[in-house]
């Protein structure tokens, strides 16, 4: 399911996902996320196993290269490994196609040579995901990233310039992130 407007029981429910994953890993602060929600930033899309929230996305709109970044995408810790994170991005792409307005995914993935980071890419390359050269260096997080895409239309092709991809995901933080 996906959603484009916040919904303080159904952050309930997610929240303790989103926190459980990224705590300790950059987790936006609610009022941050209401923000987004509020100037019609992103979306935030939810994965149900047996009528219980198991799994959360929140994605960014990238207008102006017809993309959506995928800010987090969090799995509860008992589904893990079970294929429910895979589901959840072939569900955000489906809906992101058949929207009409978005032909690319991007994401950011932590850099540093970790078994943690190398797991990651590795999820994201299973899931059709191209990794970029280029390693960015923010002012307010400690950690370099790299940019990873996906062309979900053929005939549309977004630039695998990591560096020109970081320009637009920098656009929606910085947005994200003024009041």
């Amino acid at each position: 399911m996906t959603f484009d407007e916040w919904d303080d029981q159904l952050w309930d429910q997610i929240s303790p996902i989103y926190y459980q994953a990224f705590a300790d890993k950059g987790a936006k602060p609610e009022k941050i996320i209401r923000n987004m929600f509020r100037k019609q930033l992103c979306f935030l899309h939810i994965g149900l196993v047996d009528g219980k929230v198991a799994a959360m996305a929140l994605t960014g709109k990238l207008k102006k290269v017809d993309s959506l970044l995928i800010d987090y995408l969090a799995v509860e810790q008992t589904y893990r490994g079970s294929g429910l994170g895979l589901q959840m991005i072939k569900c955000i792409e489906e809906w992101a196609v058949t929207s009409g307005s978005y032909n690319h995914l991007i994401i950011e993935v932590e850099a540093e040579e970790t078994t943690e980071n190398l797991a990651r890419i590795a999820f994201w390359k299973k899931c059709g995901f191209t990794l970029t050269d280029y390693i960015h260096q923010y002012i307010w997080v400690p950690e370099p990233y790299q940019a990873m895409y996906k062309n979900l239309q053929l005939e549309e092709e977004i630039s695998s310039d990591g560096r020109t991809l970081f320009n637009y995901i920098g656009k929606f933080h910085k947005k994200s992130f003024l009041f």
